[in-house]
């Protein structure tokens, strides 16, 4: 697998994307260890300035997005902007499907109401907990689950392997995996500075959920490493930040081309 090696200024080593989306960089100068473009240079709507291993030697090339990516990312980018309005008649539809979605045939007291206590919410009110992620991270939970029900019960139960006396909140672990993930993709930022986040928008043109599978994976990933080392509340951090590692690890290999083709993607059911 041929990742990023070693970086300087703001190109990196990295693997070969699709030809379709790449353009030769007029700027820069490459040798056989380390490209350097210097300055990134940003061309109309496309994209930065990365290395490119070809053929045995680094060569500096320009990813420009097709209108797709294009459309889709700012779309992404988008939703991330959204914040929270328990005032929104759309947003409080939201959290009805997500009560809806996770105990279905429960009827749901209210929008504020010690119920949510039991998916794992800080208090009775689950509102005041999307302030650092925002509606995307409430998109997300709901995503999970209708699209893997089974998977999602699973984890908001605890169901499995050896569990910690004092648990993660399964709610309040779900916004911090959409805040975990948004800061991995360096999605808020004008154009994206990391690696893992170009490649990211890259899989947009496979899917344009990929945010939202990516985040499910994220679940999975984090509570299989929460087991694996008996982790407890205390070592939530911890655990996020090694999930992060085995996400970007993933999503740099080679023979990743979708978030379907992710080693971790089977451990959704």
């Amino acid at each position: 697998m041929s990742v990023i090696g070693r970086q300087q200024s703001s190109c990196v080593t990295v693997r070969t994307l699709p030809s379709s989306s790449l353009s030769r960089c007029a700027h820069g100068s490459a040798s056989s260890e380390v490209a350097t473009c210097g300055t990134p240079t940003w061309i109309g709507r496309g994209f930065t300035c990365v290395c490119f291993k070809r053929k045995g030697a680094y060569e500096p090339y320009c990813i420009t997005l097709s209108p797709l990516q294009e459309e889709r990312l700012q779309r992404l980018k988008h939703r991330m902007k959204v914040y929270f309005d328990a005032a929104r008649p759309d947003h409080q539809d939201a959290l009805r499907a997500l009560w809806s979605a996770t105990y279905p045939g429960q009827e749901l007291q209210g929008l504020i109401s010690d119920q949510w206590k039991a998916m794992g919410w800080q208090g009775r009110d689950p509102s005041t907990d999307f302030r650092g992620a925002g509606f995307i991270s409430l998109e997300n939970l709901l995503f999970f689950a209708k699209t893997y029900s089974t998977s999602f019960q699973h984890l908001l139960n605890k169901q499995g392997g050896k569990r910690a006396t004092w648990e993660y909140p399964f709610a309040v672990a779900g916004v911090n995996i959409t805040f975990m993930i948004k800061q991995m993709l360096d999605l808020d930022s004008s154009k994206s500075r990391t690696f893992v986040g170009t490649v990211f928008i890259q899989m947009l043109s496979e899917n344009e959920w990929a945010f939202d599978l990516l985040y499910c994976v994220a679940f999975m990933v984090m509570d299989n490493q929460w087991l694996e080392k008996n982790a407890t509340y205390m070592e939530f951090n911890d655990i996020l930040k090694s999930t992060r590692e085995q996400l970007e690890k993933e999503l740099l290999s080679d023979d990743v081309l979708r978030i379907e083709d992710m080693p971790s993607y089977s451990l959704l059911c």
